[in-house]
């Protein structure tokens, strides 16, 4: 497939919060909450300081070994498993939540953006060893969000049969009319729909869980680059947990300390998530709920479960699986099990992680180089093609859509039709005409003022009709203009925050994965569009 890339500061595409954008520029303003800059040298401060701190190596490669038992591993994951039992090897991280089917296009970029990451890195460093993993987030209970995406214009929504607590427990078997039915949009005929329908069929028809499910085809898709896929949901893993889940229980000192750092943070910025008392869940087959202290009790919310101080460290180092860390315990969580170097997520995963710095340190737990995942925009040989025609610059594409036709009737009318430089001169002689006045007598200084504003007011609404006359004579344009918007921007959001990968696989087959991968710039922050040709 022929293809091009572009770049633009993700500054200038009018999708990203003052947060991030102040991340990315390194803004005197945020740079008390993070350790180590998104950069090639923040990375290698955070690789030198990362042996410092214990991992668990031999449960780690334990949990991996056994999730692993039920799939056909590709060599290059099979190695970089057992690379993890070496001192010498890190982790590049992201994760993500089971979402049915992937969910959006934004979760196949951050797993390839840790792919990218961990290349460059072997690269640089050819005397340490870095394996991109994918920590799956399968303890969220969130159904609605979850169970929900788009696929050739359909949204698909499964409620999970009536199954409550966490999504990546949930059973699969209800979901074979959704598959059977989404099938049917299935094609062109040919090898990238063939392998499609098998890596669903065999994901979500013959695993018997949502996480089993998304393992299976995370590791189908990106397996053969060496990807490793973690689910955390693991008495050995959680047992490394079990010191921090053990103060947060008795002691709550999370919440004062992320408080703390959310009164600093929000005088500048929007808050993204808050603590609450105990930051935990309790977790069963079919349960997860808040935990609450209440005088000497502690109770799990909407059930009758309930301990005294003693019965619950009881329960916790008998049973460290059926304890859940929330948002705010979830990035410790993971970097105590992980040997991890840098933390790839998008906007409102780096806007929680800046406010938890403080508490890694309260706990002595590392605190990863935080990087903002890859943003892209992909534009098929049609778009490519219209967006050519009507000769719209890759930066012109992420300007709103009225602004965009006004500029395009501005660049290609043959009609002055705009009276900018009128207004600027009635303006000068409306002020003459209120010196005049207000010399004659003060009190129509008001009067000219407000007979200047209903002028002004008047006449932009004439430019209006005039611009909507030219727009009228250019209808076949605007209409090709409306119709690139669309399809680019559907629901006028991100690509990304809307459509599904299975779309793209079934065009370009595996080299979508490839030709993503080729584009994104780790360690140079810009939205990168491609354009298949």
């Amino acid at each position: 497939m022929d293809h091009s890339f572009a770049y633009l500061p993700y500054k200038n595409t009018g999708f990203f919060s003052a947060l991030v954008k102040d991340y990315l520029d390194n803004a005197p303003e945020i740079q008390p909450f993070y350790g180590f800059a998104p950069t090639a040298s923040g990375l290698n401060e955070a690789i030198a300081a990362r042996p410092a701190y214990d991992v668990n190596r031999t449960a780690l490669v334990a949990a991996l070994t056994k999730q692993y038992a039920h799939l056909t591993t590709t060599p290059q994951a099979t190695d970089n498993i057992q690379a993890l039992l070496s001192e010498n090897t890190f982790t590049i991280c992201t994760a993500h939540q089971p979402n049915l089917m992937t969910g959006y296009l934004y979760f196949i970029y951050k797993i390839l953006h840790a792919i990218k990451l961990a290349e460059e890195l072997n690269a640089l460093h050819p005397d340490k060893y870095f394996v991109p993993v994918y920590y799956m987030g399968s303890e969220d209970n969130d159904i609605e969000e979850l169970g929900t995406f788009r696929f050739r214009g359909d949204k698909y929504v499964w409620d999970g049969d009536g199954q409550t607590g966490a999504v990546g427990r949930m059973n699969t078997a209800g979901l074979k009319p959704m598959v059977q039915q989404m099938f049917k949009l299935y094609g062109p005929p040919g090898k990238n729909c063939d392998d499609l329908q098998n890596m669903v069929e065999q994901a979500y028809l013959h695993h018997k869980t949502i996480g089993e499910a998304t393992h299976y085809l995370v590791n189908e898709l990106f397996g053969r680059f060496g990807l490793v896929v973690i689910n955390p949901d693991e008495a050995i893993l959680k047992q490394q947990y079990i010191q921090v889940m053990q103060d947060e229980l008795l002691h709550q000192n999370a919440h004062p300390i992320i408080n703390a750092q959310i009164d600093k943070l929000g005088a500048h910025y929007k808050i993204q998530a808050n603590p609450r008392s105990i930051n935990l869940f309790y977790l069963t087959n079919q349960l997860r709920e808040r935990i609450e202290q209440k005088g000497d009790k502690w109770t799990v919310v909407n059930t009758g479960i309930e301990w005294n101080e003693v019965e619950l460290i009881a329960e916790l180092h008998e049973h460290p699986e059926r304890f859940s860390p929330n948002v705010m315990l979830r990035g410790m969580y993971q970097e105590t099990i992980l040997p991890n170097v840098a933390f790839i997520g998008g906007g409102a995963e780096v806007a929680y992680w800046l406010q938890l710095k403080t508490l890694f340190a309260h706990y002595g737990v590392f605190y990863p180089s935080i990087h903002l995942r890859q943003s892209v925009l992909w534009a098929g040989a049609a778009d490519a093609a219209l967006r050519e025609k009507l000769e719209l610059t890759i930066a012109d594409l992420f300007a709103p859509l009225l602004q965009l036709e006004r500029e395009y009737v501005t660049n290609h009318s043959g009609n002055d039709w705009q009276i900018a430089a009128e207004i600027d001169a009635l303006e000068q002689l409306f002020a003459t005409i209120k010196a005049k006045a207000t010399a004659t007598d003060p009190t129509l200084s008001a009067a000219s003022g407000s007979a200047l504003h209903k002028m002004k007011s008047q006449i932009a609404t004439l430019e209006k009709k005039m611009l909507k006359a030219e727009k009228r004579k250019m209808d076949v344009h605007m209409a090709r203009i409306e119709k690139l918007k669309n399809s680019l921007f559907p629901k006028n959001s991100l690509q990304e925050r809307v459509e599904n990968f299975m779309e793209f696989y079934l065009n370009y087959g595996p080299e979508f994965m490839d030709v993503t991968k080729e584009g994104i710039r780790p360690l140079e922050p810009q939205f990168l569009v491609v354009e298949a040709r």
